[in-house]
């Protein structure tokens, strides 16, 4: 039965589809797993760039509409990942709350399921977090970034759905920026991610390309595979954080959140 998990935020530009890309080409190739990466952003959706699908048949659209298309018709392979796009033209009308139904038909055929959310607080968000199993926070280190993400927990909370953690994207590793200890305090959510902020993640889209396969060996592609590496429940082969001397106090305390992490959240 294939896990099925969401990237979330109120907030656009927070690069919560390029991170969906990443981590579904992540787990496809480097880990061999079969994945399905959905794109739930119906009003505005753009996952079918990203994985350079650029005019597909059917989509998620047509499997949410009336016309009821099953699901298999919807999917387009890219990367060695299942994609189910969507359509920026339909004009038809089709029903987001469907999608946990929909995933339901097909998800044993698959190890993960990843779906990339709408960031409007209405029924498209709402249809993620029902179909998922897991959902993660996607967020920058900002303050502006960190009040939506704040609004986002407390939303999911209410819904009575947990929250599995936190991914801080685009780090620029600067004093004007919100500390680790800052966004965990106002969250009260562990971060198991951070992403630094990098000018090749901009020329990868242009490529149409995720960035663990346009740049494998970036900070950036690095931190997804040890994201995707606790999904799958592996620990990367590095050397333990305690005997690092040379890691600052953030990278240690993101080190012991993410031990936590493998123990907990994604214990089989």
């Amino acid at each position: 039965m294939g896990r099925v998990i969401s990237l979330v935020s109120l907030k656009g530009g927070v690069g919560k589809t390029t991170l969906s890309a990443a981590l579904a080409v992540e787990l496809a190739n480097r880990f061999d797993k079969k994945v399905l990466l959905i794109d739930a952003n119906y009003s505005a959706p753009n996952l079918g760039l990203h994985m350079d699908i650029i005019s597909p048949g059917k989509t998620v659209h047509d499997v949410l509409s009336s016309a009821g298309t099953r699901v298999s018709a919807a999917v387009h392979e890219k990367y060695n990942v299942d994609v189910i796009p969507g359509n920026f033209m339909f004009n038809k009308e089709y029903s987001p709350l469907k999608l946990k139904q929909k995933i339901a038909q097909i998800r044993r055929g698959y190890d993960f399921i990843i779906i990339d959310s709408s960031p409007s607080l209405n029924e498209e968000l709402t249809s993620a977090m029902l179909a998922s199993d897991s959902l993660f926070i996607v967020s920058t280190p900002d303050y502006p970034t960190l009040s939506c993400s704040m609004k986002t927990a407390k939303i999911i909370r209410q819904s009575g759905r947990d929250i599995s953690g936190i991914i801080v994207n685009r780090v620029l590793g600067r004093s004007s920026q919100v500390s680790l200890e800052e966004v965990q305090e106002s969250i009260n959510i562990p971060v198991v991610a951070m992403i630094k902020d990098d000018r090749r993640v901009a020329k990868s889209l242009y490529q149409r390309v995720p960035m663990p396969i346009y740049a494998k060996r970036s900070q950036f592609s690095r931190e997804i595979g040890k994201l995707a590496a606790s999904l799958v429940g592996l620990k990367e082969k590095r050397k333990p954080w305690f005997w690092n001397r040379d890691m600052r106090k953030e990278e240690v305390n993101r080190e012991v959140l993410r031990e936590s992490f493998y123990r907990s959240i994604f214990k089989n």
